[in-house]
């Protein structure tokens, strides 16, 4: 027969067992609560990241739908003064030139508030490949790869070209 053995290491081992099984449940419902929780606040960063390109999408749409408006604003002046110089029947050559001059510098000026600006070299000006082009190459008693003559005014928006001036340049010695 066996002598009797202490039961004290036995429920020792069973108690450290169940404390730690409650320790682990424990860790589990701790993580799962983390794991639901940084799973709802990903859901709600990415839902913030659509919302934010949906509107940026959105805006530039408008951007791009209403860029024009405010160019086609400004000359609307312009056509208000062709239009009543049009209806004028008996207007005289002066009247009309007059009209004219005036018609156009309300056209520029219309451009220059949308930020198109005239590219209108003077004879002289060095030759400049991005905002000139030359037509032709002539003789001259000037430095070479300058302006001679100025044939259409080229047109600037934003500091892009939208035309260029074209131009005769002075051919080399």
């Amino acid at each position: 027969m066996i002598p009797d053995q202490d039961p004290q290491p036995q429920d020792a081992a069973v108690e450290t067992a169940a404390e730690a099984t409650v320790s682990a449940e424990a860790m589990v419902a701790e993580l799962q609560a983390k794991n639901l929780e940084l799973t709802d606040a990903f859901l709600r960063a990415r839902a913030e990241v659509e919302n934010v390109r949906r509107r940026s999408e959105e805006e530039l749409a408008k951007a791009r739908k209403f860029a024009i408006e405010a160019f086609a604003e400004s000359l609307l002046p312009v056509l208000d003064s062709l239009q009543a110089a049009a209806a004028i029947e008996n207007a005289s050559a002066q009247q009309m030139s007059e009209g004219m001059k005036l018609t156009l510098e309300q056209l520029l000026q219309a451009l220059e508030r949308n930020k198109v600006v005239q590219i209108a070299p003077p004879a002289g000006t060095r030759f400049d490949p991005h905002q000139h082009q030359a037509i032709g190459v002539v003789p001259a008693a000037q430095e070479a790869n300058t302006v001679v003559s100025l044939l259409q005014t080229g047109y600037l928006i934003a500091d892009r070209v939208l035309r260029p001036a074209l131009v005769t340049v002075a051919a080399g010695a």
